[in-house]
């Protein structure tokens, strides 16, 4: 009968929160009480102690599912009037003698079930009157309290594990303290059942009876001598090599000494136990009550020689002429000397570098805006493990993902979170409804309490206790320098807000294109903007003049919906879009080729012809870059809307030959993926970009490098860190995050890194609080992890011209999808690679505008950066209720480089075609050359996250007066051939950007499709 602590034997009053005395704690609890839902008129008696068995007809042990009902169940099943429960599942003082309860009993469900109710169901079913429930899992019938089995002194604190059922209590059993009966039931988080020694007792239609004496009793003490104890080593042989009988030890003064217990065995020998625990490979094996065997490595709760060896006098059942223990005695066998720990106490010593304990800490407080909403003082739960809950493994865990408290409870629980979260809580509503709280306060602050109510033994380390019911172990970071550190600017040095433009759309995609303007793409053909066209183009010289600063774009046939894009190659910086929504869209294949200028209006349209251009398969959701040889990739997607995985990869222009039978008029060249059949559905909108050695794909919680020719994969990097509660979070839609490369310094000898930031978890859509960053082609590459200030779900990340990024937008909970993602993130932080890592973001300024689900951020010419969009319901109409709005305004936000009041640097470029190595001149018109350096940033079709095309160079500069030559990139791998808006800075203030083209049009992407309708710009390559 698998039990925890032996101290107590059932109880029938549940009153604090206490775990099993084997540190397995089995859920969150409220007030427990005694169950109102007993069965027929089985009532509550009391915690009695349970000195041999209290309760000795019948009993079961249920170590993950006890209850006061089951134990009841069980007991009144067997005819059996009395039923107690011990360790979790009892609440009398043990027999000195044997159980004061001595027939166990199964209940319903087993021991991972166990109740009280099931309990006193099963000894009722086999007769008995009386009834108790130990060491959570065990149910113990009788018809009398027997073996000097009592009430437990302390009560119901003892009584918190086992069912016991009989018709007598034993002798010697007396009714205790109803706080000794304190463990919790298995089966049941609001109820106790027993504890060691203590039986929690319940009768049907009676008042208890006065126990029976016995003249067996043996009046063992309840502590060990202090002084030297002489162990008779017992003449039996047969046991396995090396094992060695090393005394009669005294069982659950402070929980159970070992805590493995195996079956039963009315055949139960001191040979057949040793040989059971040797099998199992445990070192350490001992024999209780007779037919009782457990196995460990470790001596636990302060096990120590009984002052009196022979009270170890209990015949073996296999074998009476040994002595298999007794009540509370184990007569103990090892493989050498045993190792054995002191009665558990909260770890002090030892612990990781620079943590120190507090204290034990309240938590569960509830919330101010709503008292049903329970709020934990450390907001994540990152396991709740049965078997290896540490203090050390916790604190661990919690300083790799950057909190500097940690918090163990119930045994089996670790919680992460911050200091500063006793005093405010972390808790981000878990509605996507704006009339509902979005984030929740605490009504009180936990408050420390003595160290005695943290009680639980930890789970995976007997000798420490990791907090109790509703009670936190509670460490801290100490070291000399913060775990993270987030900068906190003011005033201009923060970042404004501003309102930009109220919108005409609310955009899908953006880009701010060659000529000065910015590309607006929405859904259409049904899923859109009522009679929208699904493009427009922003004119930011018109700004204050509405009917001047909106173009009404056409020519689009098919929805772009979730589609791919990107700024060509070719001397017109031609936009495209690929994939869609649905059907002919998912084949989609659109071009824009950008005219006018600032202030002049443009005339060109969309163009697309479906008939006669479209993609090898169905793309929705996929991503696209730019190759090294100028060719465009096409990756991923699903074939169509909610579909199944699109697992493959395609490269445009076709590389295939005619073939008119085929959607796209080619014959099929795409490449099959495995990785992302394997990872759907979580691993649509895949970050891809060039690196050295080929291409570096991000999908799901997973990236490796592909072959640029094969396709086949190169490296496998480790797997990416997902939330702290969650090592499954992933970082692509639907638990959308967002990716960027940081900056490349000329001569770019150093290995390029990626950032990802944000994300969310496929269980609970618990929104990831942390950036992860690597350098792909490094012989080991290694994730580090950098807190964020806050969750964020659907963020967007826009690349500044002074090398740092700036992250917006996104919710707090939840994650992406019409409807799916709320408690918008209204804060922007600024991520500076150049500072140390744990203290490179800055908490910036708010805006009051929610930008959730079709949300964006770009970077403009000016250096601002432009924010827009936000498309939580997908309904143009009315705002349903419940909902956040569909938004249109556009916003900008001015870093403090706009700010700071300082002349901006301008600069003329005659040749804006380069050829890789190439060395141009610029002159400085206004400004210094003085400590001048240049910037330069990939074009971007910014969507979903997906900054697709986005890169940022420093490359060599060398200035004479005010004439300056940059040197160009010096290969595609470094650089692939795009676009990129160039700019000079002075300190941190930027110019005015101006585009630049690097690499030519290798692939000649001008010359396609050589197809009608499509103007072709041609191929004019830079000279080398």
């Amino acid at each position: 009968m698998g039990r925890g602590a032996r101290s107590a034997l059932g109880a029938l009053y549940l009153i604090s929160s206490i775990a099993t005395s084997n540190g397995l704690v089995i859920e969150r609890q409220n007030t427990l009480t005694v169950s109102q839902n007993l069965p027929g008129t089985w009532t509550s008696q009391g915690c009695y102690v349970d000195v041999g068995r209290t309760l000795t007809q019948a009993g079961y042990d249920d170590n993950a599912a006890m209850t006061q009902e089951s134990c009841i169940n069980y007991c009144s099943a067997r005819g059996y009037v009395y039923a107690g429960v011990e360790y979790s599942a009892q609440c009398c003082r043990e027999g000195t003698t044997g159980r004061a309860l001595p027939n166990g009993v199964t209940t319903t469900g087993g021991s991972s079930e166990m109740t009280v109710a099931l309990c006193t169901q099963a000894c009722y079913a086999a007769g008995y009157l009386l009834a108790g429930v130990e060491y959570s899992g065990e149910c113990w019938c009788g018809n009398a309290v027997v073996n000097g089995g009592m009430l437990a002194p302390d009560g119901l604190n003892g009584c918190n594990m086992l069912c016991y059922c009989g018709n007598t209590l034993g002798a010697g059993s007396v009714l205790a303290a109803a706080t000794d009966c304190s463990f919790i039931c298995p089966g049941s988080p609001y109820e106790y059942c027993g504890a060691g020694n203590r039986l929690e007792m319940y009768m049907l239609n009676g008042t208890i009876p006065t126990p029976t004496s016995t003249s067996s009793s043996i009046g063992i003490s309840s502590t060990a001598s202090s002084t030297a104890v002489s162990i008779s080593t017992p003449t039996a042989s047969g046991f396995p090599a090396g094992w060695t009988y090393y005394g009669c030890y005294v069982d659950g003064i402070n929980g159970r000494i070992l805590n493995h217990q195996q079956p039963d065995s009315a055949q139960n020998t001191l040979q057949s136990c040793v040989k059971t625990c040797a099998s199992l490979g445990y070192t350490i094996a001992g024999t209780e009550y007779g037919e009782e065997c457990y196995c460990d490595d470790a001596i636990y709760n302060g096990g120590s020689l009984a002052a009196n060896q022979a009270d170890c006098n209990m015949a073996c059942p296999g074998n009476a002429l040994e002595d298999c223990g007794a009540g509370n005695r184990i007569s103990l066998y090892s493989i050498g000397t045993p190792l054995a720990y002191q009665p558990p106490a909260a770890q002090t010593s030892g612990l990781p570098a620079n943590w120190k304990y507090v204290g034990c800490l309240q938590d569960n407080i509830p919330s101010n805006e709503d008292p049903k909403e329970i709020l934990s003082t450390f907001p994540y739960m990152v396991w709740n493990n049965a078997t290896g809950n540490t203090p050390e493994a916790c604190i661990t865990i919690c300083q790799e993902f950057g909190f500097n408290a940690a918090g163990l409870e119930y045994g089996s629980e670790c919680f992460c979170g911050d200091v500063q979260n006793i005093q405010v809580a972390s808790a981000p509503g878990a509605s996507t409804d704006p009339s509902q709280p979005q984030f929740y306060t605490r009504s009180r602050v936990p408050q420390i309490v003595p160290d005695s109510q943290c009680n639980s033994v930890c789970s995976g380390a007997g000798q420490y206790l990791c907090g109790s019911g509703n009670l936190m172990t509670y460490y801290m970071w100490d070291g000399p320098e913060p775990l993270v550190e987030w900068n906190t600017p003011t005033g201009a040095e923060a970042g404004e807000y501003q309102l930009l433009i109220g919108g005409v759309v609310v955009p899908l995609m953006t880009s701010q294109n060659i000529n000065g303007k910015v590309s607006f793409i929405e859904k259409s053909g049904g899923t859109g903007e009522p009679n929208g066209t699904g493009a427009y183009e922003l004119d930011l010289a018109e700004i204050n003049n509405w009917d001047l600063a909106w173009r009404t774009m056409t020519g689009l046939q098919t929805d772009v919906f979730c589609s791919a894009g990107l700024i060509l190659p070719d001397i017109a910086g031609r936009q495209l879009t690929i994939g869609g929504w649905a059907g002919t869209s998912n084949f989609g294949i659109r071009l824009y080729w950008p005219d006018g200028a600032a202030g002049v209006p443009g005339t060109n349209q969309w163009v697309e012809d479906p008939g006669a251009l479209q993609l090898q398969v169905p793309r929705w959701y996929p991503s696209a870059m730019i190759m090294p040889n100028g060719s465009i990739l096409v990756v991923g997607g699903e074939i169509g809307s909610n579909d199944a995985e699109q697992p493959t990869l395609e490269i445009l222009p076709p590389t295939g030959v005619p073939d008119a039978t085929t959607q796209s008029g080619y014959s099929n060249t795409t490449v099959y993926l495995d990785f992302l059949q394997e990872t759907a559905p979580f691993n649509l909108y895949p970050f891809i970009c060039v690196v050295p050695s080929g291409i570096f794909i991000a999908y799901y919680n997973q990236a490796r490098i592909l072959n640029e020719v094969t396709f086949e994969t190169i490296k496998t990097l480790p797997q990416m860190p997902g939330a702290v509660n969650d090592p499954t979070g992933g970082r692509n839609y639907q638990l959308e995050g967002t990716m960027v490369l940081l900056p490349q310094h000329a001569p770019y000898t150093d290995d390029l890194t990626v950032l990802i930031c944000g994300g969310s978890t496929s269980n609970g859509g618990y929104a990831i609080d942390n950036c992860i960053s690597t350098q792909p082609e490094t012989a080991e590459p290694e994730w580090t992890i950098e807190r964020m200030p806050s969750r964020r779900v659907m963020p967007c990340i826009a690349g500044l011209p002074d090398g740092t990024y700036l992250i917006v937008n996104g919710g707090q909970h939840g994650v992406a999808g019409f409807g799916l993602g709320g408690d918008p993130n209204y804060n922007a932080v600024l991520y500076d690679p150049t500072k140390p890592v744990n203290s490179r973001m800055s908490i910036m300024a708010n805006t009051t505008v929610a930008r959730l689900y079709h949300s964006e951020a770009i970077v403009l010419l000016d250096g601002r950066v432009m924010i827009s969009g936000s498309d939580p319901t997908g309904d143009y109409g009315a705002t349903p209720a419940g909902e956040f709005p569909e938004e249109y305004r556009v916003e900008a936000f001015y870093p403090p480089y706009l700010l700071s009041g300082l002349p901006r640097p301008n600069f003329h470029i005659p040749d804006k075609d380069w050829a890789y190595t190439g060395t141009y001149t610029f002159t400085v018109t206004s400004g210094t050359a003085s400590g001048l350096t240049v910037s330069l940033l990939g074009s971007v079709v910014a969507t979903h996250g997906n900054s697709m095309g986005q890169r940022t160079l420093f490359p060599h500069v060398v200035c004479a007066g005010n004439t300056c030559a940059v040197t160009a990139p010096p290969d595609a791998h470094t650089a692939p051939p795009g676009w990129y808006m160039m700019f000079i800075l002075n300190g941190p203030t930027p110019s005015v950007g101006q585009y630049v083209r690097i690499g030519g049009d290798p692939a000649n992407l001008g010359n396609w499709p050589n197809l009608p309708p499509f103007d072709l710009p041609g191929v004019n390559n830079p000279k080398a």
